[in-house]
Order: structure tokens, then C-alpha cells, then sequence
């Protein structure tokens, strides 16, 4: 699973939200991701959490550079519109543990 917690420089909220969709919507759409989303804190503020789980480390590799090489290439990327270095984290999990057919 990788999760990415980032906010949004002042004024450029909803550009860095599209953005983000639609990176997300590009691993969900690469081979091996089983699961990819992007949430917006509730209270208002420019934050966001980006989540996605994928069936090996091999698939989240091919998805982050499908990623920079399709979508970074042409719109420059999103580090221009962050507020600071996001949070980053790859983590192991169970197969167990995800309920992939009650969603």
C-alpha cells in the first residue's frame, strides 16, 4: 500500500485536487493496482490523503513511472503546487486483511 499525505500552496487547492485525481485514476488503470483513491481533509483545509494498494512492489514501480512519463511529462508535475515536501510511506499488508469483494 502507498499512502501520500501532501497540501496544497495557498490558492492552487482544486488545480492540485484534479491533479491528483487524475494521477490516481492513471494507477487505477495500470495493471496490478487493485485499489487507488485521493480524499480531501473534512475540516476545510488544503489537504489530501492519496492511497493505493497494489498486488506487488513490481506494480506500484510500474505505476509510478507510467505516472511520471504520461502524466508528469505534460503537465509538469504537482511539486509546484505543494505547500511543502509531502509525507510519503510504503507499507506491507496482509492479503488477509482486505475485504476486495464487499468493497
Amino acid at each position: 500500500m502507498e499512502t501520500v499525505v501532501c497540501s496544497a500552496r495557498k490558492g492552487v487547492d482544486a488545480r492540485l485536487h484534479r491533479m491528483l485525481e487524475a494521477r490516481q485514476e492513471m494507477r487505477r488503470r495500470t495493471e496490478g493496482c487493485i485499489r487507488a483513491w485521493v480524499s480531501r481533509s473534512m475540516d476545510g483545509q488544503p489537504m489530501f490523503l492519496l492511497q493505493a494498494i497494489y498486488d506487488s512492489e513490481d506494480s506500484w514501480h510500474k505505476a509510478a513511472i507510467r505516472v511520471r512519463d504520461e502524466l508528469d511529462s505534460r503537465d509538469g508535475g504537482i511539486e509546484g503546487l505543494l505547500g511543502g515536501p509531502p509525507l510519503v510511506g510504503i507499507f506491507a499488508l496482509d492479503p488477509n486483511n482486505l475485504d476486495l469483494e464487499g468493497h
